[in-house]
């Protein structure tokens, strides 16, 4: 089923092919597209030139699930939105932009779809980031995804009062990514709520502005 197919892409920044780095921004559930514009706007590096591309879910929602469910009751929904996901990184990749140059990150439920897809398609990325997210599937979900993540960094913030995603599920999280050869910063923050702080935008700015400056020397 193409459940995401067709929803509109928003895009803000330089044109992608032009850009030192573009950021793939997926939003959580009951949020939008034009959150994630704005969000590309405080991730992207003053002097760069960065694009950002922000596809918007079917009725505001990847997924029907919590990210803890079994993953078969998520789909078809979950197999359309990492299909959405994919179809943006090889359309960049046509243009000649390369998965070096690319960022992906989301929030909540866009966190969670965002870190599965890097998961699934290991490749040596920009970067990658989850604001209170975790991999999706139940607690001890089986990861054999061969390939690596080849020193991607990766970026995983939650606050330890989140009541959506458990600190073990970021853990387990974190600990997947550092066995697929990924260079993982995890943060937990005492007392943050299902949000986002300054302390993580600080760290996201830090992996795109890598990402753009090696984009920019190729």
């Amino acid at each position: 089923m193409k459940i995401h197919e067709g929803q509109p892409l928003l895009q803000d920044g330089s044109p992608p092919d032009e850009a030192s780095a573009v950021l793939i921004l997926l939003h959580g559930r009951g949020g939008s597209a034009e959150d994630m514009i704005e969000l590309g706007r405080a991730l992207s590096p003053e002097g760069m030139r960065i694009a950002t591309l922000a596809p918007q879910a079917s009725s505001g929602s990847w997924y029907p699930q919590r990210f803890l469910a079994p993953i078969a009751l998520n789909e078809p929904h979950l197999g359309s939105a990492l299909g959405v996901i994919a179809r943006l990184a090889d359309g960049l990749l046509a243009k000649g932009v390369s998965r070096e140059r690319m960022v992906f990150a989301g929030f909540s439920q866009g966190a969670c779809l965002a870190m599965e897809y890097a998961a699934r398609h290991p490749h040596r990325y920009g970067g990658v980031a989850g604001f209170s997210g975790a991999l999706i599937g139940p607690p001890g979900t089986r990861r054999d995804v061969p390939g690596s993540l080849k020193g991607t960094p990766i970026f995983i913030g939650c606050g330890d009062t989140d009541r959506h995603i458990p600190v073990e599920s970021v853990r387990e999280t974190a600990a997947a990514f550092v066995a697929m050869g990924a260079d993982v910063t995890e943060r937990i923050y005492p007392g943050m709520p299902h949000t986002l702080c300054d302390d993580e935008i600080a760290a996201v700015l830090n992996i795109v502005r890598r990402a753009g400056s090696a984009g920019a020397g190729s």
